[in-house]
């Protein structure tokens, strides 16, 4: 994903294909990093990381910021994948989803919705990107 970004660069991570519905590169980016903050940083390791998941479909910023976000919960996630392993889930009344799964799903769960919204949205990115260079 991050390589994507840079090789878009600030102002086409920026655009919104003319779809309907699509997202900017670098809203698809900002999403995921919330997606990994919300179920595994704070479903899991019950961190309570505040979270606007509407706002996230309308960020915008300069890649190399989102870079430097992406980079720290990479760096985050392994400690938050072993919480679950160990314990399982600490915090199952976290708000900043539209799914109510949290109050009833298993560690692997948790940890399998991330990898699935994540490659989903790799993909969408990907498409993304694609559409955006041949505009």
């Amino acid at each position: 994903m991050t390589e994507i970004l840079t090789g878009l660069g600030d102002e086409l991570s920026n655009t919104r294909p003319d779809l309907p519905g699509a997202n900017s590169p670098y809203a698809i980016v900002f999403h995921c990093v919330g997606v990994i903050e919300h179920w595994a940083g704070s479903v899991i390791a019950g961190l309570k990381i505040p979270r606007d998941r509407a706002a996230e479909f309308t960020a915008t910023g300069r890649v190399d910021e989102l870079i430097t976000r992406v980079d720290d919960v990479r760096a985050r996630l392994p400690e938050w994948v072993d919480v679950a392993l160990r314990e399982g889930i600490r915090e199952r009344t976290v708000v900043g989803s539209t799914r109510p799964e949290a109050a009833t799903a298993t560690p692997e769960w948790v940890l399998t919705h991330v990898v699935r919204e994540l490659a989903q949205h790799l993909g969408q990115l990907e498409l993304t990107r694609d559409v955006l260079r041949q505009a």
